[in-house]
């Protein structure tokens, strides 16, 4: 429990300052690169995220290495990681082939690119490139610290990559650097994590790998599992990796640079909300291998800690994010506002319900997910050629925010089916006492901002203070039980005895 808890405390300590250095960096790096290279940059990562993702395998190693070390089995783990490298290895040949094939259709794919962008893409392309094809083989060591349950040693390397990325980021912009460097700099702080990480499983955990192991058998196991994995990872990538590729087939460069704003800002949300998830895999997994009853408490638990914290980011950022935005990277950029509400609206119903998620994995329902993701994919393709090219970024954010409706009313009718949860009392204990908190602050921002002209620093930090102090008061008033009370004075309690 210590490892979750500190794990869970450096995830926000890392995001934390993750947030606080974005909001600092990001309009610099748009102000010395400019808005169209800024697109570029977020087309290239995206590219590369849409091809370059773990299909699955690391969930495997998590889940297998996770059951084979709660049985004390170490051999049987250390083989199944065996496995899993062959797998990723084999993988990795063919995605450097298609990462080759896609380069050369690179003017075909992206026609409302100026010809001069074509250029500057292609070489930000091959610099992500290769960076992915050399560290793709690496990805399972997350999966390795997860299953041995080593979070804090886990988030401590994710912690240093921000801190590497923004450092020689921040360097290179002040001695003059454009868009390469920036590229290269992120594959060097990868390299930099991948090593740190290979430290960790070397010195925390009992993990070798034996190339000479082989099991047929284990082998269609793992591949049956991370096949429907694979599925739903790829349909995840046909929203936000896809998005920006389609924008630069409709739109453009200005249009992705808009959007990427927006997946910015989304991404803190989810990264925030969801720093406890993946670390119960092994807990829920014991839950479910003994008495699945004990899981809608746990579920209960998580999931108003998790709906305490989006709802804090979603309203505030609802009340404030028009005029954050403006003061943040320009009036340019005002339109990200509309399409963050739409990219992070429907994180209110589902991050709560992670738990969930993370149960049907451990119970192998991952075949049943994957058509809800297939369904999720196939509604976002289609509505969003048709909305981008009527409302450009907005329009391909409405897209992705009814998929994600689509997603959580599927998955919620496998919660009751699959799992047999009580859903509806899950929404009833989690979200009905949040209701008044929300409309009081909606309220209030409302009237603040009739009254006082918050187009400057000063007013916006005022308002946002208060709003935010105001919202935590209403949650410990009316929404908090005994037990969240307490945590939160633990928490305090904790900080004034290290002080």
């Amino acid at each position: 429990m210590n490892q979750i808890k500190t794990g869970a405390l450096l995830s926000y300590i890392g995001l934390g300052i993750n947030i606080l250095i974005g909001l600092l960096y990001t309009p610099w790096m748009i102000h010395s690169i400019g808005r169209d290279n800024f697109g570029l940059y977020t087309l290239a990562m995206s590219i590369i995220t849409l091809f370059v993702f773990d299909f699955g395998l690391s969930s495997a190693v998590t889940r297998f290495m996770a059951k084979y070390i709660a049985e004390g089995r170490n051999d049987k783990a250390n083989n199944c990681l065996s496995l899993v490298y062959k797998l990723y290895i084999g993988i990795d040949t063919i995605l450097l082939l298609i990462l080759t094939a896609v380069y050369f259709f690179i003017p075909c794919i992206y026609e409302s690119l100026t010809p001069a962008e074509i250029g500057k893409f292609k070489i930000v392309y091959i610099i992500a490139s290769c960076f992915s094809v050399i560290s793709f083989p690496f990805i399972p060591l997350n999966g390795v610290l997860s299953a041995n349950e080593k979070f804090i040693q886990l988030k401590l390397c994710e912690l240093a990559n921000k801190i590497i990325i923004v450092g020689t980021m921040s360097a290179c912009l002040l001695m003059g650097y454009g868009l390469y460097a920036l590229v290269s700099v992120n594959a060097f702080a990868g390299i930099i994590m991948i090593v740190l990480k290979l430290y960790c499983v070397r010195r925390f955990t009992d993990t070798k790998i034996n190339f000479g192991y082989k099991n047929t058998r284990e082998r269609k196991e793992i591949l049956g599992f991370s096949g429907w994995v694979t599925v739903i990872s790829v349909c995840q990538r046909m929203i936000f990796n896809l998005a920006p590729s389609i924008l630069g087939i409709m739109s453009g460069a200005a249009s992705i640079a808009v959007l990427g704003i927006a997946i910015t800002i989304e991404g803190y949300t989810y990264t925030f909300a969801s720093a406890l998830n993946g670390m119960f895999l092994p807990k829920v997994s014991r839950i479910m291998a003994s008495d699945s009853s004990d899981l809608m408490p746990l579920m209960i638990r998580i999931g108003r800690l998790q709906a305490m914290v989006i709802t804090f980011i979603v309203i505030i950022f609802i009340c404030v994010g028009q005029n954050f935005i403006n003061l943040w990277v320009g009036e340019e950029f005002s339109s990200s506002y509309f399409c963050a509400i739409l990219l992070i609206l429907p994180s209110l119903i589902q991050l709560p319900q992670e738990i969930a998620s993370t149960a049907m994995v451990a119970a192998n329902k991952v075949k049943h997910q994957a058509i809800v993701f297939i369904a999720m994919a196939i509604c976002n393709i289609g509505l969003a050629f048709w909305l981008s090219s009527k409302w450009n970024a907005i329009g391909i954010s409405l897209s992705i925010c009814i998929a994600y409706l689509v997603r959580t009313i599927g998955l919620n009718y496998l919660y009751v089916k699959d799992l047999n949860l009580k859903i509806h009392y899950f929404f009833v204990k989690t979200f009905s006492k949040l209701i008044l908190p929300v409309l009081l602050v909606i309220s209030a921002a409302f009237t603040f901002n009739h009254f006082i002209n918050t187009n400057n620093w000063f007013a916006f930090i005022f308002e946002a203070a208060i709003l935010s102090i105001s919202f935590v008061g209403l949650l410990w008033l009316m929404y908090m039980n005994r037990d969240e009370k307490n945590l939160a004075l633990s928490l305090f309690r904790i900080r004034r005895l290290k002080n």
